[in-house]
């Protein structure tokens, strides 16, 4: 019977977990736990690929329980009481682990139905979602349990595993593997950090690899071929689609050009054009405002020439409207007037309208400020020195001022600001 390499792969100790050292490295919390014996229930919350349920069945090993798997976009509350059944049986004599995967598909009645049993000890529960739980998760299931991240697997760990991998199908295939400079790098930082498509990738490479004698060639274009775009997340149902759309108008609200470029760069690749036109709309009025009014019309005409012209000639114009407003000075006073003035309101203040100024309407917004992160409008010039690119690329240029008056005048002005 066929079994993916992935699953051939997967890790039976935690020293042979990649990537989640901050949990799981010597001296770490959830490590520490798993050791004891003594584990509670649990959420994991994390990109897929990046081991939850792996570790899942390591504890379950390692503190000899019945391991009980359900995904929970497709199971039912019956599942959860042919589970229950069995409880106080032989067949679970040190109890029950219950890996629930997915659980944010569960309704609030579903994810009620564990509550009695995982408050009497009889299930330890392990959830698993990819989703931020506190917004998908139900309040009594979270009072429960403790949260742990799993963070997305950077290059160098991914690149680890890819070797381990190459080096197993080597010894699967009796062949030699010969990979061409960089391809195995290529996957590493490919898979997006989802360890289960750098595997894939490789069985991939090896099954329809051109033998030659007992040698097989790794090349880098059928590297890229296999991996496609998996590196690139953006599921509009999933948090890394927002994270996203904010990680692309905080760039441009710091002032980062060559960030700006490089989160569009990745919702156009991932075919989120239209939810890039109207951020960068946004981001117009809100960031750069009243500093620059003057940008409303420009990036309102770059988003319909874009829409016009459609991919891939559409990046041309959100390019431009990217790097304007990441270069543009910027100012929130209109917005944070119109946000004071609401307050005022919702603490009931302000009288019957003057009958001359009637059917006036204004609309709310929110602003966002949160996760320690440094509102550039806090500090003096509406700037402040902090990382907007990924680790990986700090330090990255991909815009060069050009020599004309406007682009020079944004220049000359930044480099006074960033005293660079």
């Amino acid at each position: 019977m066929y079994q993916p390499l992935a699953d051939l792969l997967r890790p039976t100790t935690l020293d042979e977990v990649f990537g989640q050292e901050h949990i799981l490295g010597k001296g770490a919390v959830l490590r520490r736990l798993i050791d004891s014996g003594k584990v509670p229930n649990m959420v994991f919350y994390g990109p897929s690929g990046t081991g939850k349920t792996t570790v899942a069945n390591i504890i379950a090993k390692q503190t000899n329980r019945t391991l009980y798997k359900l995904n929970a976009t497709t199971a039912s509350t019956a599942d959860i009481k042919e589970i229950v059944s069995q409880l106080d049986t032989f067949m679970t004599p040190n109890g029950v682990l219950l890996y629930l995967d997915e659980i944010q598909s569960f309704n609030k009645k579903q994810q009620q139905s564990l509550l009695e049993y995982i408050e009497n000890g009889k299930i330890t529960l392990i959830a698993s979602t990819t989703e931020n739980p506190y917004f998908y998760v139900f309040n009594a299931i979270l009072s429960r349990s403790t949260i742990f991240e799993f963070k997305q697997i950077d290059a160098s760990a991914a690149l680890q595993a890819v070797k381990r991998a190459v080096r197993f199908m080597e010894e699967r295939t009796a062949l030699t593997a010969v990979p061409e400079e960089g391809a195995l790098e290529y996957i590493a930082g490919a898979c997006g950090g989802d360890l289960r498509k750098a595997m894939n990738a490789v069985e991939v490479l090896f099954s329809a690899g051109i033998v030659e004698g007992d040698r097989i060639p790794l090349t880098l274009a059928d590297a890229r071929a296999v991996t496609q775009k998996s590196a690139l997340r953006a599921d509009r149902d999933g948090d890394n689609f927002y994270d996203l759309l904010s990680a692309l108008q905080k760039s441009i609200r710091g002032s980062d050009p060559d960030a700006a470029c490089h989160y569009l760069g990745r919702l156009l690749e991932a075919g989120q054009m239209q939810s890039a036109c109207r951020r960068l709309m946004v981001i117009a009025a809100e960031d750069v405002g009243l500093a620059f009014p003057q940008v409303i019309p420009i990036v309102n005409a770059c988003v319909d020439m874009a829409l016009k012209l459609g991919m891939p000639e559409a990046r041309i114009p959100l390019g431009d409207a990217a790097v304007l407003m990441a270069t543009s000075p910027k100012s929130n006073s209109g917005h944070i007037a119109l946000d004071m003035a609401m307050a005022d309101i919702r603490k009931g203040r302000g009288g019957d309208f003057p009958r001359h100024l009637q059917n006036v309407h204004a609309d709310s917004y929110t602003m966002e400020r949160e996760q320690g992160y440094l509102y550039p409008h806090d500090f003096p010039n509406h700037w402040v020195k902090q990382q907007y690119l990924p680790d990986d690329l700090v330090g990255t240029k991909y815009y060069e001022y050009g020599p004309n008056k406007l682009e020079q005048s944004a220049k000359a002005y930044w480099d006074m600001i960033k005293k660079e």
